[in-house]
């Protein structure tokens, strides 16, 4: 019996009047995801885009298939390189046991490959497993179906996580973003904040020792290694070339980080993707980018002899920390961001200048990209309504 027959024959049993018909959302969901519904829109309709949710969650994960496979091999190699500096013959706990076929040499690129991947895999699991649950309970007590939002949310979150993090955190971590920051205002569609950088933000100020500092960014446990941001929050642009980091390794994402944020040419190929395919917007993207550039040129002119932050050139700042992996994914939150034309380009350089000034002038938090988004959230539906209103205000002139 195919898939699709088994499906449509257990059917019966989560429609109305069915003994699981409270679990209808769990069945659309599985059948939903493997097979296009077979519900089409009744009655006269106007249809813009063949696009669907569906196919746009799609596309994001997609967009992030060369940050995934970067996440795998920076992290792997990063962890070869410490157990070679620190003299180790093995990882500790059960990621011994297949490195034991694949060896721990960072020269070898399935080696990276496969260590990395230990790493991310159960961040991963943990993230789908207890986010999923999370999502078919509100689904299940509201009668609606599990959206395939939290795919799309699921890997983000992922993908800004360190790679050590404490699995129990990362659980903790994914269940805030999901309940607070999207289920308690509807789901779906309904949030203002994004709830990936939602649930990070609860684990920096919850548990800051497990997500920032020198010693949770390499993956292997008594080894510390500063990443190229923070040092250049203690040193400027000097400290991070003395500590041997040039720009095209950051460009390229050999270094220190999160496990997704690290490369930008990967998280730039993912950007061409997203902006062919419309999914996210050119304007917020361009925005992001913009605030940054004339934020950061402002700093440069400005100079100080106690803050070498100032004089960070832009083009750093594009590659170290997360900057651009939230600018084209995290920013690009349909529903979170400004939806007017004229709101995304202001909601995007908000973004940019807020990430640079934090960056900047506060030294205890270098990384500054989180806590502008999920400010500029705030601001977006403000910045709408007063694009609206004058919008408004021209038309009335105009045909007064």
């Amino acid at each position: 019996m195919s898939a699709r027959n088994f499906l449509d024959n257990i059917e019966p049993h989560f429609t109305k009047g069915g003994k699981l018909e409270k679990y209808y959302g769990l069945y659309e969901m599985v059948d939903t995801f493997l097979y296009t519904p077979a519900e089409v829109t009744r009655g006269k309709t106007h249809v813009r885009d063949g696009n669907d949710l569906k196919r746009t969650m799609t596309f994001v994960v997609i967009a992030t298939f060369f940050c995934i496979l970067m996440a795998w091999y920076n992290t792997g190699y990063q962890a070869n390189v410490a157990m070679e500096a620190m003299g180790l013959e093995k990882a500790d706990g059960w990621r011994s046991l297949p490195m034991m076929i694949f060896g721990y040499s960072p020269y070898n690129p399935l080696s990276n490959l496969v260590h990395g991947a230990l790493y991310f895999l159960p961040i991963y699991i943990v993230t789908l497993a207890v986010g999923g649950v999370w999502e078919v309970l509100f689904a299940t007590v509201r009668g609606h179906e599990v959206n395939e939002g939290f795919l799309v949310s699921s890997m983000l979150y992922t993908l800004i996580m360190p790679p050590d993090m404490p699995l129990w955190q990362v659980a903790l971590g994914i269940s805030f973003g999901i309940v607070i920051g999207k289920e308690v205002f509807g789901g779906t569609g309904k949030n203002f904040l994004n709830p990936a950088l939602t649930g990070r933000a609860f684990l920096y100020f919850a548990y800051p020792a497990s997500i920032s500092g020198d010693s949770v960014w390499v993956a292997v446990d008594g080894y510390t290694a500063a990443t190229p941001l923070g040092l250049a929050a203690s040193g400027g642009l000097d400290a991070v070339q003395e500590a041997g980091y040039g720009w095209m390794q950051t460009f390229f994402g050999f270094m220190p980080g999160c496990l997704g944020e690290t490369s930008t040419v990967a998280i730039l190929i993912g950007c061409a993707f997203l902006l062919y395919t419309r999914i996210a917007s050119y304007r917020i993207v361009g925005g992001v980018f913009l605030g940054m550039l004339m934020m950061s040129s402002v700093f440069n002119f400005i100079g100080s002899d106690s803050n070498p932050m100032f004089a960070f050139p832009w083009y750093w700042h594009l590659t170290v920390g997360g900057f651009a992996f939230g600018m084209v994914y995290m920013a690009t939150d349909p529903v979170s961001a400004a939806m007017t034309n004229t709101g995304r380009w202001i909601f995007g350089m908000l973004v940019g200048v807020m990430t640079v000034l934090i960056r900047v002038v506060n030294p205890a938090f270098p990384e500054g990209i989180m806590l502008a988004i999920l400010f500029s959230n705030m601001f977006a539906p403000i910045i709408d309504y007063f694009v609206v209103q004058a919008n408004i205000r021209r038309r009335v002139k105009r045909h007064a």
